[in-house]
């Protein structure tokens, strides 16, 4: 029986190129879905889950750059190769900084891509074997008298203990992993929930409700969850 084939992720507003990895990667064994914009591309994440992700970085809708991250805030082990035609060495910092596996320029050479994506694959399914070996970056995380969790979702707060919602549980997460950054509302919607530029809600702000009084001892007087005027918010918690 033959195992199944390597499912690859391409997430690329160029319609040419992203026609040609597509061609050139089916040809060589692979499976592989297009996405043509940034929300496409989350969304397709979530459906297909995939072995592999060749992601570009302006995209519309929402950025490759926070695709990646809100990408790791659930697997810190799937391979992702950034292609893009941006050559600031800050982007590819940013890019290492959030946790891309391989990072391509364009224009690339085809052969090059193909032993590119070649070598991921198989890093990445070694890393799936050995999974249980390694321990997730967000196990738990301790700020004052407050637990979290994050392999049950649960945290020990002044409320004693409490479940987290799959989103909670994100949102606290792209928090810890910017500790002492400000994040606007429009990055903590692309990021935790995958929205586009133009999303308007006040989720955000619910959530910023919900932590103060989980782990605030005093809620309007915030230590830890910090609003910011005209940027958003802070999770303030010097390591």
């Amino acid at each position: 029986m033959k195992p199944p084939k390597k499912r690859i992720l391409i997430i690329e507003d160029d319609h040419h190129i992203a026609e040609g990895l597509q061609l050139n990667l089916t040809l060589q064994g692979y499976d592989v879905v297009v996405a043509s914009n940034g929300v496409a591309g989350m969304h397709e994440w979530k459906a297909v889950r995939p072995d592999l992700v060749i992601l570009d970085i302006m995209l519309p809708g929402i950025d490759g750059l926070s695709i990646l991250q809100s990408i790791r805030l659930e697997d810190d082990r799937l391979p992702i190769l950034i292609l893009s035609a941006k050559g600031d060495p800050n982007d590819r910092i940013k890019g290492l900084a959030f946790g891309v596996d391989d990072y391509l320029a364009k224009p690339f050479n085809l052969e090059e891509l193909l032993l590119r994506v070649e070598r991921l694959l198989k890093r990445g399914g070694w890393g799936r074997e050995n999974s249980m070996a390694v321990p997730s970056t967000f196990d738990t995380y301790a700020f004052g008298d407050n637990q979290i969790d994050f392999t049950t979702n649960t945290a020990r707060c002044r409320m004693g203990e409490i479940t987290l919602t799959e989103h909670e549980s994100r949102i606290l997460k792209l928090f810890i992993a910017n500790r002492g950054k400000p994040l606007s509302r429009e990055k903590l919607l692309q990021i935790g929930w995958g929205y586009s530029r133009n999303t308007s809600t006040r989720t955000v702000d619910n959530f910023m409700v919900r932590f103060r009084k989980y782990f605030e001892a005093d809620p309007r007087h915030p230590v830890y969850f910090k609003s910011l005027r005209s940027v958003g918010y802070l999770f303030d918690h010097p390591t």
